[in-house]
């Protein structure tokens, strides 16, 4: 092989085959698609892309904790099921988003949204100082009491958006 690959160790990969590999997994192509592609056995594609995704982790999570950050959750389904909506929407996959200010984003596919479920993630993602924005659902009660001390809501219910300098618009715009 020619030359070393600056971005991955005792590779038997040339960069510029490393860097096709980097721009397919960016444009979301699966492994088998990039190795008819570049010409790189689908074995090895797997092996890289792989440890892209533990990069990509290790560095979302040392943008942890969160600081400044709205919380929502959302349902998500692949088709409309007729006369269901909302939270009783049968089939509905329900994902919960913290949302940081400067542009970080946390998602996780979570199997409901009881206080219990929420309130773990978030303590374990935002740190107990900040601002936290979320709207009236009954699973951001108890914040406060659990160290939270400016947990500002947004009552969608009364028709409100914008409460005083508390929004969820950040994260909704995501979802």
């Amino acid at each position: 092989m020619s030359g070393l690959n600056r971005y991955y160790r005792r590779s038997h990969i040339a960069e510029k085959k490393f860097r096709l590999l980097l721009r397919y997994f960016a444009m979301d192509l699966s492994a088998s698609q990039t190795a008819v592609l570049s010409g790189i056995s689908r074995r090895t594609t797997n092996s890289v892309f792989l440890k892209i995704r533990l990069r990509l982790l290790a560095a979302s999570q040392a943008a942890s904790p969160f600081a400044n950050s709205e919380v929502d959750e959302s349902y998500f389904a692949a088709r409309r099921v007729r006369g269901k909506r909302g939270r009783g929407a049968f089939g509905k996959h329900i994902v919960f988003g913290i949302y940081k200010r400067n542009g970080f984003v946390f998602t996780e596919i979570v199997p409901d949204v009881q206080r219990k479920t929420l309130q773990a993630i978030i303590r374990g993602r935002v740190s107990l100082d900040p601002v936290i924005d979320s709207d009236g659902w009954r699973g951001y009660n108890g914040l406060v009491d659990v160290g939270f001390d400016k947990h500002y809501r947004v009552n969608h219910s009364k028709n409100e958006f914008v409460a005083q300098d508390a929004h969820i618009n950040g994260i909704v715009e995501i979802f």
